[in-house]
């Protein structure tokens, strides 16, 4: 960062900025631990005959408080893989289960927007399709802050959702599914090259929520690398320089991706197998009747609240999933 030609590129700039801010941060908390630590390891080690009674107590709650600090700490030495730092990409699709399918993705788009919102992390919205009667179809978004994939890739697969269907005239028990994809951002890999002649790039009107020249311009931006067959799309900028920008960007990650996957020891790491988001492929269900749970299919962890599952309350289901030490 002392370097003078540092800040003349602004974007690289303050990401360099943001990761020294988050390693400040993480160096600060451990050392402040550890200062507690060793007062109280002084306080233990004073002959019983000098310890006030009061002052032995106050030592043991805090014990506990140091020891559950620890294990919030801890949990972050799961989180070694290659790409855990990084800022996420994320992608949810409706699955089997029509209007529900699509109103259970906007359902999980809430849950993770409020996940992102209780760790911190930085989200945006960067392509939608809505469902015509409600929900959505697909959503891509961007989440920045430290660790951000290493939590969300623990939520990468099908989502299947029981309930009573809100769209259903005779109150039938509906099952619904949906698809969450989950990326590492790559950043502008130098390493992925791009030709132009394997590129197709459409312009369209976006359909967001709209802003300055938003749904008034084709500023949309789809490009499908065709030999591939990998289509991403970005809407929400306002300029279609600025979505074309980050749909390459986009892009590139998933190629990033490819070639990990055609490798036999990464196959599978970031993104997993190629599934269909229906019956049987599920890694978690959310039961809303005729019981109310969350279970998870690849740890055996459940939980009997739903309602605070799907209001972001998640840490305990990626905890699990990451200490069970499950790779896709």
């Amino acid at each position: 960062m002392n370097q003078p030609e540092f800040w003349k590129d602004q974007f690289r700039a303050k990401e360099v900025s943001q990761k020294l801010d988050d390693l400040k941060k993480e160096v600060a908390t451990w050392e402040k631990l550890r200062q507690e630590a060793e007062e109280l390891l002084e306080i233990a080690q004073l002959d019983q005959a000098d310890q006030d009674v009061n002052l032995r107590k106050e030592a043991e709650v805090k014990l506990q408080e140091l020891q559950k600090q620890y294990e919030q700490l801890e949990f972050f030495t799961l989180l070694n893989e290659e790409y855990d730092r990084n800022d996420a990409i994320f992608s949810i699709h409706a699955g089997t289960g029509g209007v529900d399918a699509q109103d259970w993705a906007a359902m999980l788009l809430r849950m993770y927007l409020r996940f992102c919102e209780k760790k911190g992390f930085k989200t945006k919205i960067v392509q939608e399709s809505r469902g015509q009667e409600a929900g959505i179809k697909s959503v891509t978004a961007l989440v920045q802050g430290a660790w951000a994939y290493g939590y969300l890739k623990a939520e990468a697969g099908v989502h299947r959702l029981v309930r009573i269907s809100p769209f259903d005239a005779e109150k039938m028990r509906h099952t619904s599914f949906a698809l969450l994809e989950v990326l590492p951002d790559l950043g502008d890999l130098k390493g992925i090259e791009l030709k132009e002649e394997d590129l197709k790039i459409d312009t369209f009107r976006s359909s967001g929520h709209g802003g300055q020249s938003v749904n008034t311009t084709d500023s949309a931006v789809r490009i499908t690398h065709q030999p591939t067959g990998i289509t991403v799309s970005c809407q929400n900028e306002r300029s279609q320089l600025q979505n074309k920008e980050f749909a390459l960007k986009i892009l590139k990650s998933k190629l990033h991706q490819l070639m990990l996957s055609q490798r036999k020891e990464k196959q599978n790491q970031l993104r997993g197998e190629a599934i269909s988001a229906e019956w049987g492929n599920q890694i978690r269900s959310y039961v809303l009747h005729p019981y109310k749970m969350v279970k998870d299919h690849r740890t055996k962890y459940e939980v009997k609240n739903p309602e605070k599952v799907l209001n972001g309350e998640i840490d305990e289901f990626i905890e699990a999933f990451l200490k069970k030490g499950i790779r896709k």
